[in-house]
Order: C-alpha cells, then structure tokens, then sequence
C-alpha cells in the first residue's frame, strides 16, 4: 500500500478526493489533519467526521489550524453553501465519529517521524498547517518526499481577478512552504478547468442504486451546480485533479519554475506568481501542472467513487 496523509479544508471535492484514494487499489490514507478554508474549522470538522461515519474511515483525524498566519479567515461558503457541501438532494448523514486529536501538526510530525521513506502529504486547502509544520519542526522537511498541492494559478484566479481561493486564504504560508525548502508540485485552476464533471456523472453514480451511490451522486450534483443552477453545465473537477497526479502517474503533466506568493498587492493578494524563465531569470523551487489527461482523471477519480458507492 501506498499511505498518504490528506491535508484538507473538506467541501464536496475534498470527500471527492479522500474516496477516490479509499477506492483506488493500493493506497490507503495515513491520517487527515483539518484546516479552515472553504468553512470555519468547525464546519469542517463536522464534515469530516460524519464523512468517516458515513463511509467506515478508520484512519485518524487531527483539528488543525482556525485561520490563516495573518489576517482573518475568508471562507468560500457563499459559492460553497454553509456547510460547503451543496447538494442536489441528499446530505451527510448526522451520525459523528470523534476527533483523534486537536494537535494536527504533532499528529503530522509524528507520523513523518515514523514513515520508513519519504513520506507524501496531499494538501487540499490552505497551506497553513503545512507551513506551522515547518515553524516547529523544520528538521521534518527531509522527510517530505512529495507535496502535492491543489492551489494557486498560472493564470487568472477565481476568488479574485489574480488569486485562487486556497492560496489567497494563506498567502504568507505557501511561501514559508516554499522557504523551508519542500518539494511543492502545485496543481492550480488552469489545470484543473482542464477536467470537467456533468450532471451525468452524478447520474451514473445514483444508477448503482446503493446509499453511498446515491449521496455521492447528489453532492456531485450539487457541485455540478455550482457551475449553473439548472445542471446543465460542465463543472471544473478542482482537488480531485491533483489527487489524480498521485493516483495515475502521468495523468498530470509538470514543469519545474520558480513561484512565489503575491502578499501585499492590493489588487493581488494571494496570485501565485510562476516564473517559468528557469535557470536563466530564477531556481526552481516548485514542479507546476501545465496539462491534464481529462480522461485519464476521470477515470481514476469517478471510477474510485464508484468502487466506495457499490
């Protein structure tokens, strides 16, 4: 098996991406440490913990960080509903499991101390536990083989003109991720608009005529309505495309540039700004999603939701 510590702030496409590694052959999650992002930590908390009830997960969870290193939280409830888990009929049931921990960066650093081999963390959110990680324990940066990110933009954002929602909750922690020396990939908004969900994917999952097929099709659903309230548009498969860089080597396509995190813009706080000139105007500091195999993606992601749903 191939373990994997999640990172994650919990709407619809964090489930999305937890079921798919879940029901994906030959990997398994480590731990899942929580941050505040897409809802307050409570919020998340609570989705987290009735996700585990709902679908039997065995793997411990760990509270993290409540907001960024500066300023306030922002959160994306207003496109993501209160509980940013919109959805198109049914929702998570009530039923809790409980919390390992409150001490998500102990939990991390413990389990990074334990690992045989570099160990691989999947971020999904803010990079704010990741970066408190590395304020108290820098000697653990070794031990991180792989950091997988699903945040930023090489382009255009969506939270603002310039930033994508997770890096503009957290500027200053992307760069003290970056400082400390880890080996960031990112996978950002450009990328991942290259994969698109519908309507008939939810379909195809209430089709199985399970529960589980049922609620994972109408939160899709409701994800899908994000793009347009009538479900008939496509919508951008976000944190699951950068779980599928994990899941299916080669669906995902990188480039090594430098990149660093606008934090004082007035206009652009939180734009990740990629200098792709390397060596000649910088040093790679990060690995960039440049293009994703659509099908590739979908099919390990949907095909992992149908293995959980049946």
């Amino acid at each position: 098996m191939n373990p994997l510590w999640i990172d994650t702030d919990m709407g619809f496409d964090d489930l999305a991406s937890v079921l798919a590694v879940t029901g994906t052959p030959g990997w398994s999650v480590a731990g899942l440490s929580l941050v505040a992002g897409n809802a307050p930590l409570p919020v998340v908390i609570d989705n987290a913990l009735r996700s585990a009830a709902c679908f039997g997960w065995s793997f411990p969870i760990h509270a993290g960080a409540a907001g960024p290193l500066v300023g306030e939280l922002e959160t994306a409830q207003a496109i993501l509903g209160g509980d940013a888990m919109r959805s198109a009929g049914r929702s998570l049931p009530p039923q809790r499991t409980t919390l390992s921990s409150e001490d998500a960066v102990g939990a991390l650093a413990a389990w990074l101390r334990a690992s045989p081999t570099p160990a691989t963390i999947l971020a999904l959110g803010p990079l704010t536990n990741i970066a408190l990680l590395m304020r108290r324990h820098p000697e653990l940066a070794a031990r991180i083989g792989e950091l997988m990110w699903m945040g930023g933009s090489a382009g255009p954002g969506n939270h603002t003109a310039a930033a994508e929602f997770n890096a503009y909750v957290d500027p200053e922690s992307i760069n003290e991720v970056l400082a400390a020396g880890l080996p960031l990939a990112m996978v950002g908004l450009d990328t991942c608009r290259q994969v698109r969900v519908d309507k008939a994917d939810a379909d195809a999952l209430r089709a199985l005529g399970t529960d589980r097929g049922m609620l994972i099709g109408d939160l899709l659903e409701g994800y899908v309505r994000i793009a347009g309230a009538d479900g008939r548009s496509t919508m951008a498969l976000y944190d699951p495309t950068a779980t599928a860089a994990l899941l299916a080597p080669g669906s995902i396509s990188f480039t090594p540039a430098h990149l660093v995190a606008e934090c004082s813009g007035e206009h652009t706080r939180g734009m990740t700004v990629v200098e792709w000139r390397v060596p000649r105007k910088a040093q790679a500091n990060a690995r960039i999603a440049t293009t994703a195999d659509a099908a590739a993606v979908r099919a390990v992601v949907l095909g992992g939701l149908a293995a959980v749903a049946r």
